[in-house]
């Protein structure tokens, strides 16, 4: 086999792939789970592109064994997957739903079996329709009710999961869940949602005392992050990007990892507990980044909105986000900018130096819509451009000195993509929605060849 064609990794750095509980599974009625706030949120009309719901999603829930063995093909070291809490516990807190538990089990035990390493998020935005029903993120209790299911976790999986997640990306939950009213649970607060970020980091360091408490290690968090770019040298501009800079990334990263909040964030914030940030600052084992690509970020301008995800936020914030021009985009309409990916970890290092543990990055990738020709290929070219690119630019930066321990690829599979439905697909394989059939894409093999080389 070539391999100069590839990237060349550390032996020891870990591959692996990346899904979510509600963005798979389906099974939403069956076997005891309870409601979330993402079944709640997709039954109300016009939430969702073409009124899709992840009530079927990619059937994982009774086709995992034929996903496992895609992985064990693949030849990833590690799967990234979510529990499902109201799977777990119906009403987010309480009794345990062992049927539930049961898929879980048989979900681990079966990548265990295949060599693979499971590498579980605790919580991937799916709250208990419950919980959210008392306020879901902006109530402190579901902080609390979290750990305890943190505990219930740990307690059972300890023996068997050698590596975990908390929480899937809180400034997505805050900013569309909360905020802008784009994901569930659909409200539009503005900056009245950051408490639900206090309460998500809240939830984080309790989650991670529950794990440890519990005999769980190697945890950490994948948060999202992107490179925040100036629209120009104004000193509008440079505010207003350093402000959204704060919110989109400080804003979760240095609780975390400096036990405060940064500092031109304290007009926004309500006053936190010392204890609050103690818990919060608990130690991690790792840190993970989730980036996709770079945001260009000026003052407002009239009749402008700042855009998020490929969502339009409100216009009376006091930012906008421009459109970056000169870069090829993703069927997502996301600009591709590798280099930018550089930058962004090399921020992380120069930020926080010895603070900074071990990276991993838990999502990367991109939505192209390329689906199987006549010969039943599915000729994905953009996607493998866009993964080597993008693995290029995290070698760079590993060679400026920042430790990253592993790559999880956005996703294994084409999936349910929140309020775009099935309009973008992220995945190595893909799927036909109306027979389930999955069709490993050029991208699968490429990623397959990419490992194997950096094996040998």
């Amino acid at each position: 086999m070539d391999t100069s064609r590839f990237p060349s990794f550390p032996s020891d750095f870990v591959w692996g792939v990346s899904t979510a509980s509600y963005q798979i599974e389906g099974a939403v009625n069956e076997d005891g789970r309870g409601p979330s706030t993402w079944d709640a949120f997709v039954a109300e009309p016009g939430r969702i592109h073409n009124g899709d719901t992840g009530a079927i999603a990619c059937d994982h829930y009774h086709r995992y064994p034929e996903d496992i063995a895609l992985m064990q093909e693949l030849g990833v070291d590690a799967y990234r997957f979510s529990f499902s809490w109201s799977r777990i516990q119906p009403t987010g807190k309480g009794a345990v739903n062992a049927v539930g538990l049961g898929f879980y089990d048989k979900l681990v035990d079966g990548l265990l079996e295949a060599g693979i390493t499971p590498s579980p998020t605790l919580f991937h935005w799916d709250t208990p329709l419950a919980l959210e029903e008392t306020g879901g993120w902006l109530n402190r209790e579901t902080a609390e009710r979290f750990a305890d299911y943190a505990q219930i976790l740990g307690e059972h999986f300890a023996d068997r999961i050698p590596r975990w997640i908390t929480i899937n990306e809180p400034v997505v939950v805050t900013m569309l869940g909360y905020g802008a009213g784009i994901h569930a649970p659909g409200l539009a607060l503005g900056f009245d949602a950051l408490p639900a970020a206090h309460h998500l980091l809240l939830a984080h360091g309790l989650g991670v005392q529950a794990l440890r408490s519990a005999g769980a290690s190697n945890i950490g968090i994948a948060n999202n992050h992107a490179l925040t770019w100036s629209a120009s040298d104004s000193e509008e501009d440079r505010a207003a990007a350093g402000l959204y800079e704060n919110i989109t990334n400080w804003l979760f990263a240095d609780p975390i990892l400096t036990g405060t909040y940064p500092e031109a964030l304290a007009p926004f914030l309500p006053p936190v507990p010392d204890s609050d940030l103690a818990i919060i600052s608990t130690p991690i084992d790792w840190y993970g980044i989730n980036s996709y690509n770079p945001t260009l970020v000026g003052a407002p301008t009239t009749g402008d909105a700042a855009l998020m995800d490929g969502h339009a936020l409100d216009a009376a914030l006091p930012f906008s986000l421009r459109e970056i021009q000169g870069y090829p985009r993703t069927d997502f309409d996301w600009p591709v900018v590798p280099e930018a990916f550089t930058q962004l970890l090399v921020s992380f290092k120069e930020r926080y130096g010895e603070s900074l543990p071990p990276l991993f990055i838990t999502e990367n990738g991109a939505s192209y819509s390329d689906g199987p020709d006549d010969a039943g290929r599915v000729q994905d070219q953009r996607r493998i451009t866009y993964t080597d690119a993008h693995l290029r630019a995290l070698k760079a930066a590993m060679d400026a000195g920042v430790d990253v321990r592993g790559y999880f690829h956005w996703s294994l599979l084409d999936n349910f993509e929140w309020a775009a439905g099935y309009s973008q697909r992220f995945g190595l394989v893909h799927v036909d929605y109306q027979t389930q059939k999955r069709t490993p894409k050029d991208s699968y093999y490429w990623y397959q060849e990419l490992i194997r080389s950096n094996l040998s």
